[in-house]
């Protein structure tokens, strides 16, 4: 269970969003939603551990989580609106660099199988450079496919999908919630998701 209470965040002398609270169970997903400007990545980033709120307090599993906390980073896969690759890498290289920052290390037919499940089987051994930006995404899908990480944070996750990439990440979404992990991702782009474990929260 991840928990906001009263978070407050400002860039400079502006406000990005004030009192923001909310509580996401294990098994269910929050989305994210507002314009540019509102704060959507700053929230993911305070919740990942990765920025300071300038006010209000994020729980996790019902305790207090202190900034860079390492008892968050080891249950967290924190994704960002930019895929993070290394343009010189394959596309293989670039996904067992990425799983392995978490301390996962998969077998080679793991990391087969995950390029395969989300269509990049013929272009593993091509460089990051020559990949579109489609399949530049598909390299973090994989990356999730290989994840045991209980809580996913995700941020713009759509962006550059194809309708196969859609689905992809819409079935690994609902897979992870039916195992009890948590989800939260913020986005611009409405994708489906299990409506009955699904809530919505709108940054203004």
């Amino acid at each position: 269970m991840l928990e906001a209470q009263d978070l407050t965040a400002r860039r400079g002398a502006a406000t990005l969003f004030t009192r923001v609270a909310f509580r996401v169970d294990a098994g269910r997903a929050l989305l994210v939603t507002g314009a540019n400007g509102t704060g959507k990545t700053t929230l993911l980033r305070i919740l990942a551990g990765l920025t300071m709120p300038d006010a209000g307090t994020v729980r996790w599993r019902g305790e207090p989580i202190a900034p860079f906390a390492s008892s968050l980073r080891e249950d967290v896969v924190f994704i960002g609106h930019a895929p993070a690759l290394k343009d010189e890498l394959t596309a293989e290289e670039n996904l067992r660099a990425l799983i392995e920052l978490t301390a996962t290390h998969p077998t080679d037919a793991e990391v087969s199988a995950a390029l395969t499940s989300v269509a990049l089987d013929a272009q593993r051994k091509l460089p990051a450079r020559v990949l579109s930006q489609g399949q530049r995404r598909r390299i973090g899908l994989a990356r999730l496919r290989l994840s045991r990480r209980p809580l996913w944070l995700l941020d713009e996750p759509a962006t550059a999908l194809d309708a196969a990439g859609l689905d992809s990440l819409t079935q690994m979404i609902a897979q992870q919630l039916a195992i009890g992990g948590t989800v939260i991702a913020a986005t611009h782009q409405a994708f489906d998701l299990p409506t009955e474990r699904t809530a919505t929260l709108a940054l203004s």
